[in-house]
């Protein structure tokens, strides 16, 4: 049966979020309905309410979720009532060219669920990067979903399903970061925290965070930089080749979006060093370099989606190791609240007051 629940909806571009009935249908072949547990909020969803990835209002948000998968339609193996999950919008295919080469986390047909979630009168919604988790229920394709251990929280295990697997991807995955490396990250919100904590991970000896706002510099100390280096007032890239013995970073993750900090990022790298771009430019924007540096300092340029993740290898990896005490994941949540704050975590969010808020369902 169709379930009626309370959604965050963007009715318009621009215009604050508001509560709406949602009708969740009842799973079809290929699909999963899973009972959200948490969701957190992201700047992902603010793109969406702003109109900046696309104008198909109205848009369900909420993406970055973890909960228990209530009912499954025919044909699906992957999860069972019960499964506690974190949702993904990399459901692989696993016949595209990308899949056929053994490269899955290049997915070129990633799927969502066919039937479409609906306002009460019927009008379609389209789901924030095809979840849309700001309410009780959600209907997703079943390889949406990926199990993990449920002794991890849902409001830190819903995280992977977004800004942090980003930014732990970024060094992990893209940057391959490793035992020793010299890694410079620019911008020190969740993703590029994130990307600090997967430098840790992968054994990085020096750890540079580079932000203008004192509150994220004392963050990424927190996640494991070694140096932090405040943008406003010092040049970064005098700092970083400073700080790496006069050479530059053997790994620079731009984590923030923008030109002029790409370039910065660009010129704080070692020669034949690593450039990840992890940060979400707009359309808009374009970029400068003179073509003989991009020769001449060799290496490579790199951008990174959804940190290159393979969410059935990567997503039971990093919960197990929160599990062990090696990914502390919980200090990513700034606060938690319910459905009737996102509108404010949004603000908060723009404001760089949180890493995370999490709204909490059940």
């Amino acid at each position: 049966m169709p379930i009626e629940t309370q959604g965050v909806v963007a009715l318009g571009k621009g215009r604050p979020v508001s509560l709406e009935t949602v009708v969740v249908p009842e799973p079809g072949p290929g699909e999963a309905r899973v009972e959200v547990q948490a969701c957190g909020v992201c700047h992902t969803d603010l793109h969406y309410r702003e109109g900046g990835i696309s104008d198909d209002f109205p848009f369900l948000l909420g993406h970055e979720a973890a909960g228990i998968v209530e009912s499954v339609g025919p044909g699906v193996t992957e999860v069972a009532p019960g499964d506690f999950v974190i949702l993904n919008w990399r459901a692989v295919c696993g016949r595209c060219r990308a899949c056929l080469r053994g490269r899955p986390w290049y997915c070129f047909n990633t799927h969502n669920a066919k039937q479409k979630m609906t306002l009460a009168d019927g009008t379609p919604l389209s789901p924030a990067l095809g979840i849309g988790a700001f309410l009780k229920h959600t209907l997703v394709a079943a390889g949406q979903c990926t199990k993990v251990d449920p002794q991890a929280p849902a409001t830190v295990a819903g995280l992977l399903g977004c800004g942090v697997m980003a930014g732990i991807g970024a060094a992990v995955n893209t940057g391959n970061v490793t035992r020793g490396d010299s890694v410079a990250v620019f911008g020190c919100g969740g993703v590029g925290n994130a990307a600090i904590a997967g430098a840790l991970l992968a054994g990085a000896t020096t750890i540079i965070g580079v932000d203008v706002d004192v509150r994220k510099l004392a963050w990424a100390g927190e996640f494991g930089a070694t140096h932090v280096v405040n943008s406003r007032e010092t040049d970064p890239v005098e700092a970083i080749r400073a700080l790496t013995g006069g050479f530059g970073a053997d790994v620079v993750i731009e984590a923030v979006g923008l030109p002029e900090v790409y370039e910065q990022a660009f010129y704080a790298r070692d020669l034949a060093g690593t450039l990840v771009l992890v940060g979400v430019p707009r359309p808009e924007m374009r970029l400068t370099l003179p073509f003989l540096e991009v020769f001449g300092r060799g290496g490579a340029l790199k951008s990174s989606w959804y940190g290159d993740c393979l969410p059935s290898r990567d997503f039971p990896m990093l919960i197990d190791l929160h599990l062990r005490g090696r990914l502390p994941l919980e200090r990513f949540v700034t606060e938690t609240g319910d459905l009737g704050d996102v509108e404010e975590a949004f603000h908060k969010m723009e404001r760089g007051e949180v890493l995370r808020s999490v709204i909490v369902l059940s």
